[in-house]
């Protein structure tokens, strides 16, 4: 069973996003600011990260760009409001492996896990 990090600030996006992944057989764990999310992941061994931009103590691009510069290798899914063609390229040369803008349907989420 795959082992999911969340990192989200929307309650509702959290556990609209647990609900559907556990129903689909994986293991989830959320947090909602850039300090959880950091920590975490030198704690917890994760096979995927679910990255919201719009975090309220640090940029996702700046959690993106740590878990990058600390070698983390894992995929990473940005999944944001910031749509448009400038963002998405800034998420993806800042490491992500993915990059869904909000809203977004769950079965193209699940597509790219």
């Amino acid at each position: 069973m795959s082992q999911i990090l969340i990192i989200e600030d929307n309650l509702r996006i959290i556990d609209f996003l647990e609900s559907g992944l556990q129903a689909h057989g994986y293991k989830t764990t959320a947090v909602n600011t850039g300090k959880e999310a950091l920590q975490v992941c030198q704690d917890g061994v994760f096979d995927l990260v679910i990255l919201d931009l719009g975090l309220p103590d640090q940029d996702g691009l700046t959690i993106l760009k740590a878990l990058r510069g600390q070698g983390h290798t894992l995929p990473i899914i940005v999944l944001t409001a910031r749509d448009g063609t400038q963002n998405t390229v800034a998420g993806l040369e800042s490491g992500a492996d993915d990059y869904i803008t909000k809203p977004f349907s769950f079965d193209e989420l699940l597509a790219r896990i």
